[in-house]
């Protein structure tokens, strides 16, 4: 197996960005590399382990089936990457996320993958490696903005000492 691990700290607390590697339907909201997602084979939403998604990549013809085999919630998922039109026979993710302070997180982005095609893609993984690397790269700044612009989102309820300049809301 080869590895590649990119981390990234951000100036963000885990709850919120646990959250979005939580909504794991919904990760195409976000991911830069990912056109569509959804949940598959009778998932309910809920996420635990077993629950599985399909992720339709951007260039419109591969895509990957991924299930959640271990879950520390709040703390670490484990992803094995099952099925897909990528030359992986195996590969397992795995996202950890460590407060360092109330506000202030660090996320590591783990994958263990085994190419296909034997020897040929043996000699494929050190390019496969780099690119995963810049692939995971641009997936941890992407999770950063998109926590990042919830937050600001989140406006306090309307009080009466600041009903006068409330936002408004526009309505889709």
């Amino acid at each position: 197996m080869t590895t590649v691990i990119v981390s990234k700290n951000f100036d963000l607390p885990s709850d919120a960005l646990w959250a979005a590697w939580a909504d794991f339907g919904n990760v195409y909201t976000w991911h830069p590399f990912v056109e569509k997602s959804r949940l598959v084979d009778g998932t309910d939403g809920k996420i635990r382990v077993g629950t599985r998604r399909q992720c339709d990549l951007v260039d419109g013809k591969n895509w990957v089936r991924e299930e959640i085999v271990a879950m520390d919630e709040g703390r670490q998922l484990k992803i094995d990457l099952y099925d897909g039109t990528m030359p992986i026979k195996a590969a397992l993710a795995t996202i950890t996320i460590a407060p360092l302070s109330t506000s202030r997180t660090r996320v590591d982005v783990r994958m263990d993958f085994q190419p296909k095609f034997g020897v040929l893609g043996r000699l494929m993984a050190p390019l496969m490696k780099r690119q995963f690397t810049h692939m995971f790269t641009e997936l941890l700044a992407a999770n950063g903005k998109h926590v990042k612009t919830l937050l600001e989102r989140k406006t306090p309820a309307p009080t009466a000492s600041n009903i006068d300049n409330a936002p408004l809301l526009a309505s889709h």
